[in-house]
């Protein structure tokens, strides 16, 4: 009943049974390490949300593992007793869908980043202007979007990026998607310069584990992240999709100010007969 679900909820919000719970968790992985839970009811439901660091891997199978053992402590615990696991997974994660949860609490690595481009190289090599760039910007990824009804959807093109990196780095593809949530701002500066920003919570990567091993992904690993130091190395990765989201949002709008997409379109991407 709901009463049930409501004392289990509170018996897992106290700080020493918290503990019992984080002891089983970690007791799976050397690496994996139990943050937060978040008991979120719904009538005689109970969904249980699990963050916890999972070093340089995307870390969902280290979860799985983790939260299984935990929910088979629980059958132990009385006020669980008649408790009935239907899933380990609910979709409150929530994986591999865009979510309003994920957007505001993140998934995976959240970042930002940003850059102030000049004036004089708007203008000769972007073909267009700062106040240009900016009002495109606000009109087609912040109210486009707005009246779209998007989720994490303030971009022109992130998941294009996104994909590519993802495919020559051996990611999970289909976390693409949730992953390519990004707001895109643009703010004019004095003399004609631009500040552009890119930020990004929910970029779900990892350099070890999954299609990170196989020979061509691990090459490209090797370019983008190497280092010698543990737990950085998939921090590193998502600043490098992050970044290369925001030179992919910069060229897109910067094509579009200029009437420049189709036409370059037809030029590069068609084979000649």
């Amino acid at each position: 009943c709901g009463r049930a679900a409501k004392q289990a909820a509170d018996w897992i919000l106290e700080p020493d049974n918290f503990e019992k719970l984080r002891a089983q968790f970690e007791s799976t992985s050397r690496f994996a390490k139990l943050k937060s839970i978040t008991p979120k009811q719904a009538g005689k439901l109970l969904f249980l949300r699990v963050v916890a660091a999972t070093s340089d891997a995307m870390g969902m199978n280290m979860i799985s593992k983790g939260c299984e053992k935990m929910l088979q402590f629980l059958k132990t615990v009385d006020v669980f007793e008649n408790m009935t696991v239907l899933s380990l997974s609910g979709n409150y994660c929530v994986d591999k869908k865009p979510s309003a949860m994920n957007w505001i609490n993140n998934r995976g690595y959240s970042i930002s980043c940003d850059v102030t481009l000049k004036c004089d190289v708007i203008k000769s090599v972007l073909k267009t202007s700062a106040g240009a760039l900016a009002e495109l910007n606000s009109s087609k990824n912040h109210v486009g979007s707005s009246l779209a009804g998007c989720i994490g959807g303030n971009n022109a093109h992130a998941s294009n990026i996104v994909a590519g990196i993802y495919l020559a780095t051996g990611q999970d593809i289909a976390q693409a998607g949730t992953s390519s949530m990004a707001m895109v701002n643009m703010e004019c500066l004095d003399r004609g310069d631009l500040y552009v920003s890119v930020t990004m919570p929910c970029i779900e990567v990892g350099t070890v584990g999954g299609g990170t091993s196989l020979a061509a992904q691990q090459n490209n690993l090797q370019l983008l992240t190497s280092t010698p130091d543990v737990n950085i190395n998939a921090a590193l990765l998502a600043q490098v999709v992050c970044g290369a989201v925001l030179a992919g949002e910069i060229s897109l709008l910067s094509a579009l100010c200029s009437g420049d997409l189709v036409k370059s379109h037809m030029q590069l991407n068609r084979a000649e007969r």
